[in-house]
């Protein structure tokens, strides 16, 4: 995404009085990384932290051992867990967002989630919205196009809650608290 776009992302979020933590996994912070030089960010972003090995994911945001070994750590459900214990640990961040993916080959890697798969989680108003991608590229490439498709999520939901008033927002999912 271009600096002048990822400005004005930092703006709707200051237009609508919203502040952001990240939660990467594949993205090893690429995302808050590219966020830094916009103008305003230290008043949208309230941290971000870099998850990227399954003992990070576990004790810094809480993803239970059983997820992991039901579903990988390259899964939604890992994705919404680690959006869920960043909300628990940055209750004060309006919009939590969560990425964890395939940038290579190994991990869990199978026919139906080939490298570059991406899982993502933004946690807006106590609302999850999950998305699954599939990128091509070299590693540095699928993290690019992820923190790009983050980007362009976060905008698309700011846009509804824009356009709908303040108003819940479609096709959402409640996830369960799992404190």
């Amino acid at each position: 995404m271009k600096p002048a776009d990822i400005n004005a992302l930092v703006q709707r979020f200051l237009q609508h009085k919203l502040t952001l933590a990240l939660a990467e996994s594949c993205t090893c912070g690429l995302v808050a990384a590219q966020l830094a030089p916009a103008t305003g960010v230290s008043e949208v972003l309230l941290g971000s932290v870099v998850t990227y090995h399954v003992e990070a994911k576990q004790k810094l945001l809480g993803v239970r051992k059983e997820t992991i070994k039901t579903y990988s750590a390259e899964s939604q459900q890992t994705t919404n867990e680690m959006a869920q214990g960043l909300h628990k640990h940055l209750p004060g961040a309006d919009v939590c967002v969560a990425v964890t993916g395939l940038c290579g080959p190994g991990a869990s890697e199978t026919p139906d989630k080939p490298v570059g798969t991406m899982f993502v989680t933004i946690l807006l108003e106590g609302q999850a919205y999950e998305y699954r991608e599939v990128f091509e590229g070299n590693a540095d490439k699928l993290r690019e196009q992820a923190a790009g498709f983050i980007y362009t999520k976060l905008s698309e939901l700011l846009q509804r809650r824009q356009d709908a008033d303040g108003a819940p927002l479609p096709s959402k999912k409640h996830l369960v608290d799992l404190s």
